[in-house]
């Protein structure tokens, strides 16, 4: 009985969560782009505590376009501000708003899809046209468009990239939806008497999750970059001093000869930030297919 009860107790060795945390960390360039977005991570939520000058305020007098050097590692800016301290601080604030605004599309895209994909009929064929008329225009310039009604601050573009972003997450999950609410177990759920609200929570939701996950991950680059462009075309953080990595790109645009530091390293955090969220993502793609249990 007692050996039933261990038995009964313990983790079974094919249990999904545990075959695909293995798989993903089987791969090196799932563990690369694990490692560099969890850095990239906390070094910007440790900013306060490593950053060694302030990243607002800066020597005008002393510093003034410094290149790299032991005193400050990246350079400085052209007004005297360390741009390593600016980078860690600027990494706060593109993280965040990528983040929150890939989070709103998340669940703007989950909630359009599943109503879409379990409702159908004429709910499905309104809801996918307007996904259709959304998409025929580019993203970026529909963000745009609503931060110039909006104004530029951090809470208008992270609404802005939300709520243009949701539209391919809004496909995949009707696409899931359409073909898991004719499986057994939702059709034997239904029998039962289980509510519409029910079996989307509780019965389809966890068996799609695992594609809006990749695509989620894949995503946060994306938006990333979307921010980073948009700080760059000025539509970012109404304050001037706040350091973000597209805006920090915008002001080193007439030292791309004279000072090649300045831009430089606000590049390369987008792109090794970007290329890690990639890289995890793809991970995450091959770690959660079925096809590859």
């Amino acid at each position: 009985m007692n050996k039933t009860l261990r038995l009964q107790g313990a983790v079974r060795p094919d249990d999904p969560t545990r075959m695909a945390l293995r798989r993903l960390l089987r791969s090196a360039a799932s563990v690369i782009g694990l490692l560099i977005v969890a850095f990239m991570l906390l070094t910007a939520l440790a900013a306060p505590f490593i950053a060694p000058y302030d990243p607002v305020l800066g020597d005008l007098a002393n510093d003034y376009v410094k290149p790299p050097s032991q005193e400050h590692l990246f350079g400085t800016d052209a007004v005297g501000r360390d741009i390593f301290t600016r980078i860690l601080y600027g990494g706060q604030i593109s993280l965040k708003i990528a983040l929150a605004a890939q989070s709103i599309a998340l669940i703007i895209g989950v909630g359009v899809g599943m109503t879409a994909g379990f409702f159908g009929g004429w709910f499905d064929v309104l809801l996918m046209r307007m996904v259709d008329v959304i998409m025929a225009f580019p993203l970026l310039i529909l963000a745009i468009a609503l931060l110039g009604v909006l104004g530029p601050s951090e809470v208008n573009i992270i609404l802005a990239l939300g709520l243009v972003n949701w539209t391919v997450t809004a496909r995949i999950v009707r696409g899931q939806v359409l073909a898991a609410k004719e499986m057994e177990y939702v059709v034997a759920a239904r029998g039962l008497g289980a509510g519409s609200l029910v079996l989307m929570v509780r019965h389809i939701l966890p068996n799609i999750i695992a594609p809006v996950i990749v695509y989620t991950t894949l995503g946060l680059g994306g938006a990333l970059l979307a921010e980073a462009a948009l700080s760059f075309l000025g539509l970012g953080s109404a304050q001037q001093a706040t350091p973000s990595w597209g805006k920090m790109l915008t002001e080193s645009r007439a030292f791309i000869r004279s000072a090649w530091w300045m831009p430089f390293y606000p590049g390369l955090a987008i792109l090794i930030t970007v290329l890690g969220f990639n890289l995890l993502g793809d991970g995450l793609r091959d770690a959660l297919d079925v096809r590859s249990r």
